[in-house]
């Protein structure tokens, strides 16, 4: 007879469900979340930065040391209030924004906006042209103090200073000194960190790190020199953006140009420090006050944290060895933010160091240390598991092909300092090439040598790399810097849906609406809850070919909206979304949709108040008639796949990428942009 076998648990484990279970599973996030927030402890608060031997601004309080505690982020927003500033309008829109975001306001039919500035926050307003203005905000006659020397800034502490504004008149001021404005900001924030937010029209022709007239950048393009458009012209600007760095700042620059601006130089505080750049370039307040408006609430109202230090984990066998994205790195294993918000991300690139068990997952683990808004210092969790294959074939099945374009498209940002944009141009096709290589040579070798092959994971894959070629920053038709600069910035740190959306717009045909298109409807869901939803036409594929002369389309690649009008397009839809049924008295300067009672009407705006939730802030729009208006240019190069751009169309692509296949396959030359042939894939 066989003894009776008890089976004894230690306290903490429970038997649910046939699982063992520690009892305190469902109280540990770390044992059932992804993604998680822990509050730190002291020993994880930020340092104060190392006393420097020449300090960029001057303090009256001595430099303090050890932790820093962690409290409520503050801002500083910075005007330029130079001549183009204030005669753009730029200046006035911006402070109308502001005063929405501290106190609210109230819409002609009554509606109340809330206001919407961290209640834990508070706010400091820095004004400059050629010199530096301080408020007393704290007084009722908010008097101005200035600050001349631009070289030793210093943030004034007298009070009582006033001025008689008819007394004291100033003249148009055609100069703005940013760097000493960024600098007075972070002489603010000494010692708690927090967000710099400048409004900026002019090139910094004074102060710290001037810049001189523009470069000849026409005869740069395609020599040497080329590289040196995509950096500072200045050390100074990463100088300070490393000051910034080691305060726990980060800086934000809403730059409104109506001539060269250095976003090269001057956009290096926003790149380094995790910030963003908006770019309004020749500022219209009819068409761009609206969209100011929206991301400046975008940029207060999203989450986010600053003093910011983001660590990526492996597990054995494999390793990091390249980041991408807009971040400071100080060291192999850490990058650093002054901000860190819910718009930014970063790419990673690993190396196998060993041999993987595929009867085991990989594990990857992102740790974001940081101050939440509220003051409170935390550290943000993001695990990951993978499954490791040994088929090359399982590999291509679950690849995920936006993520690894994402990769690409931020690699190619950062090689733009380094190489020359025809370099990397070809550099893209030849990774395309060997990705497509390395699946006819593992998964289908059996099929024709004359076979083009493409993985259905990576199907799009060459649209998207002829996409990325025909972008702003690796376009072969000569772009302004300041216009690549700015795009660098942006897919540098693009989420990645909104950076396929970007490099290949969305295109929809609105002449051919359903009825049920677009209309919200009630939708229930799992849990017998219902949600408003509503359903998207079809896109059409970015090329002429597929379009109809008597059609109207809009086109949206996230920072712009084009609606483009077919010269035969029926005067009842002109009139059911635009008001206007002749096609020649439309006004190329219309920027805003109207508000019709049309079912055409509703459903686009539906459209786009749809993707407006979603990306919170508003991109800006645009008329293109057919042969008519010179935003069908802009219109044109956004349709990827027919030849503009400097480039071949999608098919001549295709058929490129098929010929340095082939004559691999067949034995022929292989692939080569220098010296050396293709790269394996493997």
């Amino acid at each position: 007879m066989k003894p009776k076998v008890t089976s004894v648990l230690p306290d903490y484990f429970c038997n649910l469900d046939s699982s063992l279970l520690r009892l305190d599973y469902l109280q540990r996030p770390e044992l059932h979340k992804g993604t998680y927030d822990f509050v730190v402890p002291e020993e994880y608060w930020a340092q104060h930065p190392p006393q420097r031997i020449t300090m960029p601004y001057v303090s009256p309080e001595p430099p303090p040391a050890g932790p820093r505690p962690p409290v409520p982020m503050d801002y500083v927003f910075a005007f330029d209030v130079s001549d183009q500033a204030i005669q753009s309008g730029f200046m006035r829109d911006a402070c109308t924004s502001l005063l929405e975001m501290l106190y609210g306001r109230t819409l002609d039919d009554g509606t109340m906006l809330e206001p919407y500035f961290p209640t834990t926050s508070r706010i400091c307003i820095v004004t400059f042209n050629s010199s530096l203005h301080f408020y007393d905000l704290s007084s009722d006659l908010a008097p101005m103090l200035v600050v001349a020397d631009l070289d030793e800034v210093f943030v004034p502490i007298r009070n009582g200073l006033f001025v008689d504004p008819i007394e004291h008149h100033e003249f148009p001021e055609r100069n703005a000194a940013l760097s000493a404005a960024v600098r007075a900001g972070l002489a603010a924030l000494h010692g708690r960190g927090g967000h710099v937010v400048v409004f900026q029209s002019t090139i910094p022709k004074i102060g710290p790190g001037a810049l001189p007239d523009p470069p000849s950048e026409d005869s740069m393009y395609g020599t040497s020199e080329e590289m040196s458009l995509h950096k500072p012209r200045d050390k100074i600007w990463l100088d300070i953006a490393e000051e910034c760095i080691d305060d726990g700042v980060g800086v934000t620059l809403f730059l409104a140009p109506s001539s060269y601006i250095d976003v090269g130089s001057i956009g290096a505080l926003a790149s380094v420090t995790g910030g963003e750049i908006f770019f309004h370039p020749r500022y219209d307040p009819s068409r761009d006050s609206m969209v100011l408006d929206s991301q400046i609430r975008r940029v207060v109202s999203r989450y986010q944290g600053f003093n910011s230090t983001a660590r990526v984990r492996a597990s054995n066998g494999l390793r990091v060895t390249h980041y991408h994205g807009n971040f400071y790195k100080r060291s192999p294993t850490d990058i650093e933010f002054g901000i860190i918000d819910a718009d930014k991300s970063f790419s990673i690139e690993l190396q196998h160091t060993g041999t993987l068990d595929c009867r085991a997952n990989a594990h990857l683990q992102c740790a974001v240390l940081y101050t939440s808004v509220e003051g409170q210092r935390r550290v943000r969790v993001l695990n990951l598991a993978l499954n490791v294959v040994e088929l090359a074939g399982s590999v291509f099945q679950y690849a995920d092909m936006e993520t690894t374009m994402a990769h690409f498209a931020r690699e190619a940002m950062h090689h733009l300092t380094e190489q020359r944009i025809a370099i990397i141009r070809d550099d893209l096709t030849e990774k395309c090439s060997s990705l497509l290589l390395g699946y006819r040579n593992q998964c289908a070798a059996a099929t024709k040598a004359t076979q083009l092959i493409i993985p259905e994971a990576y199907r799009a894959l060459p649209a998207f790399i002829l996409a990325l070629q025909k972008s702003k920053p690796l376009k072969a038709r000569l772009v302004s810097s300041d216009v690549r600069n700015y795009e660098i910035h942006r897919i540098k740190s693009m989420d990645i849906r909104s950076l396929i959306h970007h490099l290949y717009p969305r295109l929809m045909a609105l002449h051919d609406l359903e009825d049920a298109i677009a209309v919200p409807q009630q939708i229930e869901q799992p849990d017998g809850t219902l949600d408003t939803q509503i359903s998207y036409p079809s896109c059409t594929r970015d090329s002429h070919y597929f379009m109809e002369t008597g059609g109207l389309y809009l086109i949206d690649n996230e920072d712009t909206i084009i609606f483009w009008i077919g010269g035969g397009t029926s005067p009842q839809l002109l009139q059911d979304l635009f008001g206007v049924d002749d096609f020649m008295s439309f006004s190329p300067q219309t920027h805003h949709l109207p508000h019709i009672d049309s079912l055409l009407s509703q459903q686009v705006r539906n459209i786009l108040n749809d993707r407006f939730a979603r990306r919170r802030r508003l991109p800006k729009m645009y008329i293109a008639r057919q042969n008519m208006d010179g935003m069908e240019l802009e219109f044109s190069d956004m349709l990827v796949e027919d030849t503009n751009n400097g480039a071949m169309s999608y098919v001549d692509y295709l058929a490129v990428l098929h010929r340095q296949i082939t004559s691999i396959l067949t034995g022929g030359d292989m692939y080569q942009r220098g010296g050396g042939g293709m790269r394996a894939p493997w």
